[in-house]
């Protein structure tokens, strides 16, 4: 941590105490091993005692202080419906971070969101559970954004200066999703560097949601009845492909240390094909070879 330049710390999550030189403050695990030598005041939202899950019929509301070991407990809640069964994807997710428990107790669902990196698996989750996150504005004002719209970009995202990440809501449709998770990194215990999920809605559906191998969020969304979006049927492999060409231009593939863009890409084509095939019930084409 080097942050020298800090004056004050501020317990307060009104947004209408945000000024220039502010920065808000949850678990602090990124914000404190970046550091920085422009920020002067840190707000602290850890003292707004925000519950930091709630249940009901309508689905989970997960405060953005929701901690990832509340998170991870969620599974194991009792009363939860059978039907939510896409909850198995938390504890996929929450093993994404590939992190100590001393970091599980401290960061956070909503400054895993905030913070934007292409590999935070917050946004992995709960924009595949089509998420709708709850922004907080000076002036007392409020907006729902979806969060797979949230993101976009690597460390960038539609938050308005001084708006506040309040919660983020799972609706009860999504956690009855049928779901398959599936990760790579370049080695064992190292940072995501695709993430895939997609999943089987209700009503016949298929959503495929890639993060980790872009640099934001991308959905795709096929309906029952070849290429992506409202009205679109479900893909055989080379449909999907097409869909994936269309969706993900070759510079919006991440680039670092974690992975170069042509292995992210080639990855997103052979996990996405897994995927489609496991949730259609259908043989898998090996991706690498093309249509």
């Amino acid at each position: 941590m080097d942050m020298n330049t800090i004056e004050a710390v501020v317990p307060t999550a009104d947004p209408s105490a945000w000024r220039p030189g502010d920065a808000w403050l949850a678990g602090g695990t990124v914000l404190f091993s970046y550091g920085s030598t422009t920020l002067r005041r840190l707000l602290d939202v850890t003292t707004a005692g925000w519950p930091a899950i709630q249940v009901d019929d309508g689905g989970i509301e997960l405060a953005a202080t929701c901690t990832i070991a509340e998170l991870y407990a969620l599974p194991d809640r009792p009363g939860l419906p059978p039907a939510w069964t896409a909850l198995e994807l938390v504890r996929l997710c929450c093993d994404s971070f590939v992190a100590s428990f001393k970091i599980w107790n401290a960061s956070t669902v909503g400054g895993n969101i905030a913070t934007a990196l292409p590999a935070g698996p917050m946004t992995s989750l709960c924009a595949s559970l089509d998420g709708v996150a709850t922004v907080l504005g000076p002036g007392g004002g409020s907006r729902q954004v979806p969060v797979a719209g949230l993101v976009v970009g690597d460390a960038r995202t539609s938050l308005a200066p001084g708006e506040l990440l309040r919660s983020i809501h799972l609706p009860a449709a999504a956690l009855a999703s049928r779901v398959a998770f599936r990760r790579l990194s370049l080695s064992n215990l190292g940072r995501s560097g695709v993430l895939l999920i997609g999943s089987l809605t209700p009503d016949g559906g298929l959503v495929l949601t890639v993060t980790a191998a872009t640099k934001r969020p991308v959905q795709l969304c096929f309906d029952g009845s070849g290429a992506a979006g409202p009205g679109a049927g479900l893909p055989d492999a080379a449909g999907l492909r097409r869909a994936l060409d269309a969706a993900i231009p070759a510079e919006l593939y991440h680039d670092d240390i974690h992975g170069l863009p042509q292995w992210r890409r080639d990855m997103t084509y052979r996990l996405a094909e897994e995927i489609r095939a496991e949730l259609l019930g259908a043989p898998a084409h090996d991706a690498s070879k093309g249509a």
